[in-house]
């Protein structure tokens, strides 16, 4: 494989991970901190940071989970890296 090829593969696959990541912390902490003000909303009659708290993080976790691998998948294909089983 051409150098330049695995550097594209590692830079996009880099950049991935850090847009999850970002969303990791924003729907495990931010969204937590401002739990008072999102009370002041309601989410199928729940007030929503108690919504968030107790399932709109864990959906939104397992939501992403396959974005990832979907995501990977195609930058694989893409840069020539997959493994077809």
């Amino acid at each position: 494989m051409a150098d330049g090829t695995e550097d594209r593969h590692w830079s996009r696959t880099r950049s991935l991970m850090w847009i999850m990541f970002v969303l990791w912390l924003l729907f495990s902490f931010v969204v937590h901190f401002f739990v008072d003000s999102l009370n002041q909303i309601t989410f199928l009659g729940f007030p929503l940071g108690f919504y968030m708290a107790a399932q709109g993080s864990l959906i939104a976790f397992v939501i992403m989970l396959f974005v990832f691998a979907a995501r990977q998948d195609a930058i694989d294909r893409e840069e020539g890296q997959a493994e077809d089983i």
